[in-house]
């Protein structure tokens, strides 16, 4: 790893706005498809790292906006879902992805106990381990804290079309997941659901529950349609939106 670019080696998370005055903490898992050159694409043609198998299109760039605009603090991963997925337990099925979709990834069959280790060790851990420091220290000095983890999602997946512009995901978190609901659908135009396109569970799934459930922190999960996060008016758009929405949740405990 030393003979290589330091560029290719970034740190596994980049924060922002660590003091933010918000009572809202910012989660993107699945910010970067960025992947070092030693993996050689994980076997995949090019435009395969485009897709959302390797990360979750708009959803780094919504993260920055709202950490701006809410004075939150944000934690943005620096590499790609397919070398290992910070939103899935480590050990689980899809932590290290052999299939992701329809698309087989050849480089992680296979793998041995030394390379899963040295995911962990590289990307999985050191992000986690600096959105606990910090969910320590907030708990220590008694702040209101809120989980929301940004991401987006195909508006096909396997043939099978999803209507929604966006879902809002949670477990324990009812209150807070209903009220970004309330808040998303005072524009009558979008079809906002609980829990779609997916479910949290604690075998498929680790922010929400690690970070959030068990802490006793309130944490949901957003996921917004991608193809609305295409270009900069849709990413404004949206960030605007999940401001608002927020900004009252916020407001509301005020």
């Amino acid at each position: 790893m030393d003979a290589e670019p330091e560029h290719d080696w970034p740190q596994a998370v980049e924060v922002l706005n660590e003091d933010g005055r918000s009572g809202i903490v910012l989660l993107c898992e699945h910010a970067s498809n960025h992947m070092p050159a030693r993996y050689h694409g994980l076997g995949l043609e090019a435009p395969h790292l485009q897709r959302h198998i390797a990360w979750d299109i708009g959803a780094a760039e919504v993260t920055r906006r709202l950490s701006a605009q809410l004075d939150a603090p944000a934690f943005l991963s620096n590499y790609s879902r397919l070398l290992i997925d910070l939103n899935r337990p480590l050990g689980s099925e899809g932590s290290i992805p052999t299939r992701s979709e329809d698309t087989d990834i050849p480089g992680n069959a296979g793998l041995d106990e030394i390379e899963r280790t040295r995911r962990a060790a590289v990307m999985f851990t050191p992000f986690h381990d600096e959105v606990a420091r910090h969910l320590d220290t907030r708990q220590a000095a008694g702040r209101s804290t809120r989980i929301v983890t940004i991401h987006s999602f195909t508006p096909v997946f396997l043939g099978e079309r999803r209507p929604w512009h966006a879902g809002v995901l949670y477990d324990r978190a009812t209150g807070l997941g209903e009220a970004i609901i309330e808040g998303l659908r005072l524009d009558p135009s979008l079809n906002v659901a609980p829990n779609v396109p997916y479910v949290i569970s604690d075998d498929a799934d680790y922010a929400v529950p690690i970070h959030g459930d068990r802490r006793g922190i309130e944490a949901a999960l957003v996921e917004i349609r991608q193809d609305l996060l295409a270009n900069e008016t849709g990413v404004e758009e949206w960030a605007g939106r999940m401001a608002a929405a927020l900004a009252r949740i916020q407001d509301a405990q005020t």
